[in-house]
């Protein structure tokens, strides 16, 4: 199977961040983005089905705003003031009901949730690279099915994350 990379160029793993980057054989660069004059359709089929690594995932998250972020209101709040340690001290909270299986993501998103995406139980559909912000990104693409990140804070605000496909 063709990785759809030009010549000399071949794909690696970061043992440092779990993500590949792409190696030129011949002058030993080595880059995040594929290389110019890469087949996109062709490495993309490839990276989910010789590397598994995914190219999109579907995730759903619970978002909660703090007076820090970006955009400080919400459709439940006109005026965000709580600090980002209280954000996350209730991420916490929402974490460990979760984890003891009291509640779901979905459930509590639908009602807590300060995205948009609550009325939909946090499900943000599939992303790809580049389509969310680094942080948020980079956990999501590091989810197993089914897997619940850590709290992951953005200019947004604070987050959890539920991959979901």
């Amino acid at each position: 199977m063709s990785t759809g990379l030009p010549d000399d160029w071949t794909i690696r793993i970061s043992r440092t961040h779990n993500h590949e980057y792409y190696f030129n054989k011949q002058t030993e660069e080595s880059q995040w983005e594929p290389p110019a004059g890469t087949d996109m359709d062709a490495l993309n089929d490839y990276l989910s089905k010789k590397l598994h690594i995914p190219t999109k995932v579907r995730v759903r998250h619970l978002l909660i705003k703090h007076n820090q972020s970006r955009k400080p209101s919400s459709w439940k709040e006109q005026e965000i003031t709580r600090t980002k340690e209280s954000a996350i001290e209730k991420l916490k909270s929402y974490k460990d009901e979760i984890e003891r299986g009291d509640i779901t993501l979905e459930e509590l998103a639908k009602e807590n949730s300060d995205c948009s995406s609550h009325s939909k139980g946090g499900d943000l559909g599939y992303f790809g690279k580049g389509e969310m912000q680094p942080p948020f990104e980079k956990a999501a693409m590091a989810l197993q099915i089914g897997d619940l990140s850590n709290i992951v804070e953005t200019d947004s605000g604070v987050h959890l994350i539920e991959r979901i496909g």
